[in-house]
């Protein structure tokens, strides 16, 4: 039997690590966002500060044992009136309910007949965002919705081009487009001989990570949009989950440097055998080099060489996705209104 708890307490949820981990092992989603780091990273600043005012609510299901079978990452947003999935809406691209395919089949029941029965007082929306058109948590999200006589609301939000990578360079150069395959190879030869030397590197145990966080952060504020993003708590918040990756080994910083100064950075999760492409930033003075179509070639090299399966471009349908051979799926909101 699922026996349903809602925990409120972060120090509590700190102490839940171990057990939350191994149930994203055994997910239908295995996202680097689903993670304890990432979301005590998200709750730590509240998702750098989009959500003030949230409060905890985690739905835990636990057998008659004790043992945590499934878990429902949630927080309750009061000028809302909506239950919401820790990392909604901007900063984690990838959500779901933790655990296996068959324990959500009577966790997700469960769980909706003790949020209509003991949930935050005043709510009315649980809204889903950004989980995997795929997740079999949707369909039964909308069969406990029918059970309740809830209204049920789902809508398409943005592609997240993957690309598949092959067992070699060539064989990836083979499989994307032959105009998209010369021009690559001619960016990457022009970086061989530009004016200024080019190179790039990946950050390292040992480096001076929060320096590298900086780096890249001042990178990323060249675009005026991303500058008006990077709020003190925003700042606050890519520090703390980089220094919980890369205490946790998948932390990828990867930086191409011109004349020995910084010109295009990726922060990256390298996580189940996947790179997961989460943000960047570039000096567009560099412009003429094409310096993210580089780096993201020799990233993809590297990913090639040390056996990765593949690369996630998460939500975005930016043209260079897809250029560098990137294939749609895509990511969904769910609403169930009371």
């Amino acid at each position: 039997m699922m026996r349903i708890h809602f925990e409120h307490n972060p120090d509590r949820f700190q102490a839940l690590a171990e057990e939350w981990d191994l149930l994203v092992t055994r997910s239908n989603t295995r996202s680097p966002f689903l993670l304890h780091s990432f979301q005590s990273a998200w709750w730590a600043t509240r998702g750098g500060g989009e959500w003030p005012s949230a409060e905890l609510w985690l739905g835990l299901g636990r057998d008659d044992g004790g043992e945590l079978k499934a878990a429902a990452p949630l927080f309750y947003s009061p000028g809302r009136r909506a239950l919401m999935l820790v990392g909604s809406i901007e900063i984690a691209d990838t959500l779901d309910f933790l655990g296996s395919t068959t324990v959500m089949s009577s966790f997700v029941p469960a769980l909706m007949d003790s949020v209509d029965d003991a949930g935050p007082s005043g709510w009315e929306i649980l809204d889903i965002y950004n989980i995997p058109e795929t997740s079999p948590t949707i369909a039964l999200l909308e069969a406990a919705a029918v059970e309740h006589g809830w209204r049920v609301e789902r809508e398409r939000l943005q592609p997240a081009p993957y690309l598949e990578l092959g067992s070699s360079w060539e064989d990836y150069l083979e499989q994307i487009d032959s105009k998209q395959r010369r021009e690559l190879k001619r960016k990457l030869r022009r970086a061989e001989v530009y004016p200024m030397s080019v190179s790039w590197r990946m950050y390292e145990p040992g480096h001076d990570l929060a320096r590298w966080v900086d780096i890249l952060l001042d990178l990323m504020a060249y675009d005026p949009e991303k500058l008006t993003f990077l709020t003190a708590p925003m700042r606050q918040h890519f520090h703390l989950l980089a220094a919980a990756a890369a205490r946790e080994g998948w932390l990828q910083i990867a930086l191409l440097e011109v004349g020995g100064e910084p010109a295009f950075g990726y922060f990256n999760f390298d996580f189940d055998d996947i790179l997961w492409i989460y943000n960047s930033g570039f000096n567009p003075q560099h412009a003429a080099l094409s310096p993210g179509w580089v780096l993201m070639g020799h990233l993809i090299h590297w990913g090639i060489e040390h056996g990765r399966k593949g690369v996630d471009f998460l939500r975005g349908a930016e043209t260079y996705k897809y250029r560098l051979g990137g294939v749609d799926r895509y990511i969904e909101r769910v609403r169930l209104i009371r």
